[in-house]
């Protein structure tokens, strides 16, 4: 049927939908939304109040643009209530033929995509379902009937991209429309113009709901002499993405400073800023950074998504045998206990989650933190700003001034830090603090080498926790595989679980799980210091010496502690060959 014919069909049709709609079903759906708490009650208050002033357009939909609800949410609660399947865009068919003639507009205007036909039924993804007037003039105009299959908006508009209009992405159709970049890129004015435009703003903003929807924890945009790449980094490993030709690398670039505040005009300077906004329903705190290089300025964008992040042991991948002696060493009225371990293997999570263990009425908590991630009510939090000489030890003289119980140090990063956090300890304080070690004997060491007198450490010191993040399997498809003789009695397995046959497990990508893999725990080891482990410290003994005494006092390594973890299918057990490797 002709364009003309289904112009005619909807326009039959059209009274009905100037009728008032029947809302009966949206407003079911979105009570079953925060019933599921997967969108907040005052969330959708705010959505009807500009639904009316939008003359009663449909809330859902508003919902999603507004980023108050996300699309995955919606998705899922769509296929409970209405028991359709969801269709991701990497189980749709490569190629699409459809002798029906329905528009792209049509397609683009009610959001859905047929992907397959026979003599009797159109198979077709559709975001809204449960729209009537788009399904009546899907089949006025085919004349079958429809298989529904609930898809995503991105990916059903990448869809409708692909298979009919020339195989251009949204992100290719967004890229058609923007300005050649001309004129001089060192005028600030034009850069602005060039930031400001409407496809640039849609691109960026594409960059960041694209990050969140793949669970991204950083953004990489990358200029090089003739691309720009773009890059997400998802449970700890970068994914190239698509990207934007190198023609857009100023006006993208900019509009990211613009959105952070930064100063547009320097790009020979490092620049640090924050972006806040609301993508997918979720309140984002973007942590950006700016540095030069030589075809541009690279940016990353740390996402730290506030509403998501859970301050439980358990699921930070502590397990007994860790959480018993880190708590034993959280509890004590006073002393340092230190967080180690490279940049990016959550010591500060760990941190705040000692915090709110020990945030109670009576005990008062200042932290200095460079920069502060999360906020965390009931403790005082210091932003530390060495461009205004409020660097950790400045900021530390004044904290002991406070009449504080225990403080938190985001990092030890020179002597006099370390000196103060130290008499802190000395003066009855409780001090935790992080620190860029190997492992948790390393800690002890790294003191020493920093100028810190040993005496003071064994005096001070109540114990040193490492750890590292391995990505954890996804439990609906990982594969269990029984652990050969051979390489049990190498990695001595029977010390570690005496009992049974020993079992490891492997990723097992799917369409909807590429890598196998979802989200991130820690393997932890623990070392509590004791007379013995004191008495060596003041011998000057090596990180090795150390790590050996407390491994003879029963403390797991973290290379043991991924093994437990292998056994009981968290994770596997190339990932921790990865990040136990040094």
């Amino acid at each position: 049927m002709s364009e003309e014919a289904l112009v005619e069909t909807t326009e039959a049709t059209e009274i009905e939908k100037e009728e008032p709609q029947d809302t009966s079903f949206e407003a079911r759906f979105c009570a079953y939304m925060v019933e599921k708490e997967r969108l907040r009650e005052e969330d959708l208050q705010r959505g009807e109040r500009l639904n009316r002033e939008s003359f009663g357009v449909s809330i859902v939909p508003l919902l999603v643009r507004l980023g108050l609800a996300s699309e995955r949410d919606v998705a899922t609660s769509l296929n409970e209530l209405l028991e359709l399947p969801i269709m991701r865009d990497k189980e749709m068919p490569e190629t699409v033929t459809i002798d029906s003639d329905i528009p792209i507009r049509f397609m683009r205007e009610n959001q859905l995509v047929p992907i397959g036909e026979d003599n009797d039924s159109l198979s077709v993804v559709m975001v809204y379902p449960y729209e009537e007037f788009s399904v009546k003039a899907l089949k006025m105009v085919t004349q079958k009937e429809l298989k529904i299959s609930i898809g995503f908006p991105s990916e059903v508009e990448n869809a409708i991209s692909k298979y009919f209009s020339d195989g251009k992405s949204a992100m290719g159709q967004i890229v058609e429309g923007m300005s050649e970049e001309s004129g001089d890129i060192e005028d600030v004015e034009h850069l602005k113009d060039l930031a400001s435009e409407a496809p640039v703003i849609r691109l960026v903003n594409m960059i960041m709901q694209r990050a969140v929807e793949s669970r991204a924890s950083d953004i990489h945009i990358e200029p090089f002499e003739n691309r720009l790449k773009v890059r997400y980094r998802v449970d700890g490993v970068l994914h190239e993405v698509e990207s934007p030709p190198a023609r857009s690398t100023a006006a993208v670039i900019s509009r990211v400073k613009i959105m952070a505040k930064l100063n547009i005009a320097e790009r020979r300077l490092p620049q640090d800023g924050r972006i806040m906004l609301r993508v997918q329903g979720k309140e984002l705190d973007l942590r950006v950074s700016t540095v030069p290089t030589s075809y541009g300025e690279s940016v990353v964008m740390r996402i730290l998504d506030r509403e998501s992040i859970v301050f439980d042991f358990h699921q930070l991948g502590f397990r007994e045998n860790t959480l018993e002696p880190f708590l034993k060493v959280l509890d004590l009225p006073h002393g340092i206990l230190l967080v180690t371990g490279p940049t990016g293997s959550g010591k500060t999570t760990t941190l705040y989650t000692a915090l709110q263990r020990l945030n109670t009425e009576d005990r008062k908590i200042i932290t200095v933190e460079d920069p502060v991630e999360y906020q965390l009510t009931g403790i005082n939090q210091i932003q530390a700003k060495s461009s205004i000489g409020l660097d950790f030890s400045t900021a530390l003289r004044a904290i002991v001034r406070q009449d504080p119980d225990i403080i938190m140090i985001g990092e030890m990063r020179d002597l006099e830090t370390a000196k103060i956090a130290i008499q802190s300890a000395l003066t009855g304080h409780m001090v935790l603090s992080t620190i860029h070690t190997n492992s948790a004997a390393g800690g002890i060491t790294r003191m020493i080498d920093m100028g810190v007198e040993d005496y003071l450490l064994t005096s001070t010191i109540n114990g040193i926790l490492a750890q590292r993040l391995v990505r954890k399997l996804d439990q609906s498809s990982m594969e269990k595989y029984p652990v050969m003789a051979e390489m049990e009695k190498e990695l001595n397995l029977k010390n570690l679980a005496p009992k049974g046959e020993h079992f490891f497990y492997r990723a097992q990508p799917s369409a909807e799980n590429p890598t196998g893999y979802s989200g991130r725990m820690s393997i932890l080891e623990c070392l509590t210091m004791s007379e013995e482990i004191r008495r060596l410290v003041m011998q000057n003994a090596t990180a090795g010496e150390l790590q050996r005494q407390a491994m003879a006092e029963g403390m797991l390594t973290m290379y043991q502690d991924g093994l437990m973890k292998c056994l009981v299918g968290d994770t596997s057990f190339e990932e921790v060959i990865r990040v136990t490797q040094e």
